[in-house]
């Protein structure tokens, strides 16, 4: 059990190794949490991993407890259950530790809206997780549970309809699919079917073990990817993280497109079709995406690190897209997450007009470094940082822009760490400014 002083959740909920640092006990009080914070019907979700029916349970009970009711919608990606959210009930919670290891698992909360619970929320959930001061249910007021089997092809179903089904079906495009094992074998095939397409899977099954490559879809684990595109000659190939609100892609030559380029090329789309309009995205995303968004005419607004802040912005900004350079994406006119199965049928829309290496050519190139400083005292990092660097966007951590390029300096949320990232149009030019970024970390810390 976590104490009083540490922190609970970061950037996306609750995190750890699953039985060890984060227990059923545990999940039973963030079941407790929820269902004192809201007061009706909360659908329960999550991955496919050999912990999360364990912790599902035990979160379910905990709501129980506090005379809110339960709807199991079984195993789910994030944004199927997020859309559920929105649809059908209260409030939600997700089982997942999304791109992390096989032995790690998660909890994150959902609000009425299918939306993550803001940083605002977080905190006020993990005032309550540590007071204990839940709503307790009588004997004969405990909450019920149902199971709903339907969640996923609401999901499904809400995507085609955002679409231009006829012309996409008509081309019959040929897609790859690499789930990694996980949620995302549920739905993007379905998907991709509903919409004309020959699929061809890779680790399509489910497997908590996640045997084919670990949960993140980083380039170095995609070469079965990349190879099975060249050969059955496909439009593109598609991964997915463990609970698929994650998409990155490889072009129909087999090559992988960076994620901040991905981010790049539907910024701009949608800024050109709209012919302007707020793309909000966090201060550690590549300057291409302001390159390409303002030659259309549009506007980058900047936000702390995490997709729950860029939600949140995207709503208060009324932004026509957004998203991080991750392969998160957040299609607003279908929800306010990040949704790797509406990039995929974006995509399929995308590459009517021409193939998705034509794309990625159009995208400036930059060279982006990221290192990690120890760092125990992270006030006093910050501190120093706004003596530093008056001049600086203290959005979250200090970014520094230059002419040819920035540096980004943000203490960890959830590590005894500082991130430096370094982005310039040359190699040379990003490693100096790293080493300039590591060296006023070190002295800022080292007191000189």
């Amino acid at each position: 059990m976590r104490k009083r002083d540490e922190r609970l959740f970061g950037t996306n909920g609750v995190r750890g190794i699953a039985n060890k640092e984060l227990t059923p006990d545990m999940a039973l009080l963030l079941g407790k949490v929820i269902g004192t914070m809201i007061d009706g019907r909360i659908a329960v979700g999550c991955d496919a991993r050999f912990s999360s029916p364990m912790m599902k349970s035990a979160v379910i009970a905990g709501i129980l407890s506090t005379g809110s009711s339960a709807v199991d919608t079984g195993i789910i990606t994030t944004p199927g259950l997020q859309y559920y959210v929105r649809h059908r009930v209260d409030g939600g919670v997700m089982v997942t530790a999304s791109h992390n290891p096989r032995e790690y698992n998660g909890i994150k909360f959902m609000l009425g809206d299918g939306r993550e619970f803001t940083r605002e929320m977080d905190r006020k959930a993990e005032d309550l997780y540590f007071s204990g001061d839940f709503r307790v249910a009588g004997w004969n007021g405990v909450g019920d549970v149902t199971v709903d089997s339907t969640a996923l092809d609401l999901y499904i179903s809400g995507i085609i309809e955002k679409v231009n089904v006829e012309e996409i079906r008509e081309r019959k495009f040929t897609v790859v699919v690499d789930p990694g094992n996980g949620a995302g074998a549920l739905t993007t095939p379905e998907i991709l079917k509903k919409l004309g397409c020959r699929v061809l899977t890779i680790n399509g099954h489910l497997d908590g073990g996640f045997p084919g490559r670990q949960p993140e879809p980083e380039e170095h684990a995609l070469d079965d990817l990349k190879k099975m595109v060249i050969e059955s000659g496909a439009d593109f190939g598609v991964a997915h993280d463990g609970d698929a609100d994650r998409a990155v892609f490889v072009d129909e030559k087999g090559r992988f497109v960076k994620e901040d380029v991905e981010l790049a090329i539907f910024a701009r789309e949608y800024v050109r079709e709209r012919k302007g309009g707020r793309v909000v995205t966090p201060v550690s995303s590549s300057r291409v995406v302001e390159d390409v968004v303002r030659y259309e005419g549009g506007e980058v607004i900047y936000t702390e690190v995490g997709s729950p802040a860029v939600a949140e912005v995207m709503l208060k900004e009324n932004a026509v897209f957004g998203g991080e350079g991750n392969g998160g994406l957040i299609f607003p006119e279908h929800q306010l997450c990040r949704d790797g199965g509406m990039a995929v049928a974006k995509m399929l829309e995308m590459i009517l007009t021409k193939p998705l290496s034509e794309y990625v050519s159009e995208i400036p190139e930059y060279v982006m470094l990221k290192e990690k400083v120890p760092c125990r005292d992270k006030d006093k990092l910050l501190e120093g940082l706004r003596e530093e660097f008056s001049e600086g966007n203290f959005t979250d951590g200090v970014r520094i822009d230059y002419e040819d390029g920035w540096l980004l300096i943000r203490p960890s949320g959830t590590e005894p760490i500082a991130r430096v990232f370094a982005e310039a149009e040359t190699i040379e030019r990003a490693r100096d400014l790293m080493q300039f970024g590591k060296n006023v970390v070190k002295k800022i810390l080292n007191g000189g």
